[in-house]
């Protein structure tokens, strides 16, 4: 998907130390 284009991309080079969920916001729910 994007995240995965994201990741792969020189864009992702300043993501260090990240947990990037790719769940549609049910981490931010509590779920």
């Amino acid at each position: 998907g994007k995240a995965a284009a994201f990741l792969c991309s020189d864009l992702a080079s300043g993501v260090t130390g990240q947990i990037l969920y790719v769940d549609s916001g049910y981490n931010i729910m509590g779920m």
